[in-house]
């Protein structure tokens, strides 16, 4: 998840969307997985731990 990285045309958005959500979710102890096949899709997966 390398910040500012993006397929967007230059001017078009920051980058930092997949980055900062990986952040965030680091931060809270979870785990983001991706699963991507070419032609069909991406599966995104955030695991974050249940507090008892």
């Amino acid at each position: 998840f390398q910040p500012f990285f993006t397929t967007k045309p230059t001017g078009s958005g920051t980058g930092l969307g997949l980055s900062l959500s990986y952040d965030i979710i680091k931060a809270h102890g979870g785990d983001l997985r991706v699963k991507s096949i070419e032609g069909e899709g991406t599966e995104m997966i955030i695991y974050l731990p249940i507090e008892e």
